[in-house]
C-alpha cells in the first residue's frame, strides 16, 4: 500500500502497502538529464513490488500474527531508513517531529496498513488491493475538513469510485466475510486521513519522515498485536520468513526509494500512476500464485473504481496546475 496525498515529504507504503496514491509536494519535471533506464527501472519497481506486497502478505500470515507481523516489518524497516538517514548525515528528529510522525505512521501503517493485513485473513490479496486503491477516493471527502472540497469533476469520480465499491461488498469473499470488508475500508479511511492530515503536520524532511513513521506506527502495531492476544505460537515456516523479508527490504524500502526517485523525476501524473496498475498486479499475482477466486462483481468493481480514482486525481491536478499558472 502505499502513498499518501498532499504531503510534503513522500513517504513508504505500500499500502500497503499500501496502498493508494498521494499528491506530491512539488511537480517533478522530465528533463534531458534524466536517465531514461533509472526511470523505466523505478515506474517497474513500483508498478511490481508494490502490486505484490498484498501477495506476500497473505504468504506471510499462514505464520505469522497480523498486527506482529506488521509492526515487525515497519519497525525493522524504519530502523533500516533510519540508520542509512543517519550516516548519509540527515538531522535527528525534534521531539515536535517524533510526535507528528508518530500521529502520522499511527493513521497510516497502524490503521491503515495494520487492517489492510488483518483483513486478509479473510479476503483474498486482489480484492484487498482494489479495496486500497479507493483511498484518494476517501481523501478527497477528507480534504474537506481542511476546506479543500471536491469540484464538480471531483465529485462525479467520488460517485463512480464509490459505485464501484458498493459493487465489490458483493464479492464472495467481502459478503462472507464482513468483519474484513469493514477492516479494508476502515484501513483505507484511515490511510487517507493520515495523508491529508500529514500536509498541516512538522514532519521530518524527505525520507526520515518515512523511517519516523514506519517506527512509530510500527511501535503502535506491536503493541495492538500484543494486547489482542497475538503471540508467535510456533517458528514460521521457510515460505512465510521469505516473504516477511521480502516485505521489509522490497516492499517498505527498494519500493519507496524509487518512488522517490520518480517524484523527483517525472510528473505527478505518471509518479502516482501505479494507483491504477497495483491492483491489477495484486489480483493476478493471486490468481496466479495462490488460486484466488475473484467473481464477476469484483471483475465489474475493478475498472469502475480505478476510472472514479482516475477522475478524482487527474481533476486535483488540474486544479493544482491551475492555482501554480
Amino acid at each position: 500500500m502505499a502513498t499518501r496525498l498532499a504531503t510534503k515529504q513522500p513517504t513508504s507504503t505500500s499500502l500497503i502497502n499500501e496502498p493508494a496514491t498521494r499528491e506530491v509536494h512539488k511537480e517533478g519535471t522530465t528533463t534531458k538529464s534524466n536517465k531514461p533506464v533509472m526511470v523505466v527501472l523505478a515506474i517497474l519497481a513500483v508498478y511490481v513490488i508494490w502490486g505484490s506486497t498484498y501477495f506476500a502478505i497473505k504468504v506471510t500470515l499462514d505464520s505469522f500474527p497480523p498486527f506482529l507481523m506488521a509492526g515487525m516489518r515497519f519497525v525493522l524497516a524504519g530502523g533500516i531508513l533510519f540508520g542509512y538517514m543517519k550516516l548519509r548525515g540527515a538531522p535527528t528528529p525534534s521531539l515536535k517531529q517524533w510526535g507528528a510522525s508518530a500521529l502520522v505512521g499511527c493513521l497510516l501503517l497502524a490503521g491503515g496498513n495494520g487492517f489492510i493485513t488483518f483483513a486478509e485473513q479473510w479476503v483474498a490479496s486482489g480484492i484487498a488491493a482494489l479495496a486500497v486503491a479507493t483511498m484518494p477516493l476517501f481523501a478527497a471527502l477528507i480534504a474537506g475538513l481542511w476546506g479543500r472540497w471536491p469540484r464538480k469533476m471531483e465529485w462525479v469520480g467520488l460517485l463512480l469510485g464509490f459505485t464501484g465499491v458498493i459493487l465489490l461488498n458483493l464479492e464472495g469473499d467481502m459478503r462472507a466475510n464482513p468483519i474484513g470488508a469493514i477492516a479494508l475500508l476502515v484501513g483505507a479511511a484511515s490511510w487517507a486521513l493520515g495523508s491529508v492530515w500529514s500536509r498541516y503536520l512538522p514532519l521530518p524532511g524527505g525520507m526520515m519522515a518515512s523511517a519516523t513513521e514506519m517506527l512509530g506506527g510500527g511501535a503502535v502495531l506491536l503493541v495492538l498485536g500484543l494486547v489482542s492476544g497475538e503471540r508467535m505460537t510456533a517458528f514460521p515456516a521457510a515460505g512465510p520468513t521469505l516473504a516477511f523479508f521480502y516485505l521489509v527490504v522490497f516492499g517498505s524500502i527498494v519500493a519507496f526509494s524509487a518512488y522517490s526517485y520518480l517524484l523527483q523525476k517525472v510528473r505527478p501524473t505518471l509518479s502516482t500512476s501505479y494507483a491504477y496498475v497495483n491492483p491489477v498486479v495484486a489480483v493476478a499475482l493471486g490468481v496466479w500464485l495462490g488460486g484466488e477466486l475473484i467473481t464477476w462483481a469484483g471483475l465489474v468493481a475493478m475498472p469502475i473504481i480505478l476510472l472514479g480514482v482516475g477522475i478524482v486525481m487527474l481533476s486535483k491536478e488540474r486544479k493544482t496546475g491551475a492555482v501554480n499558472s
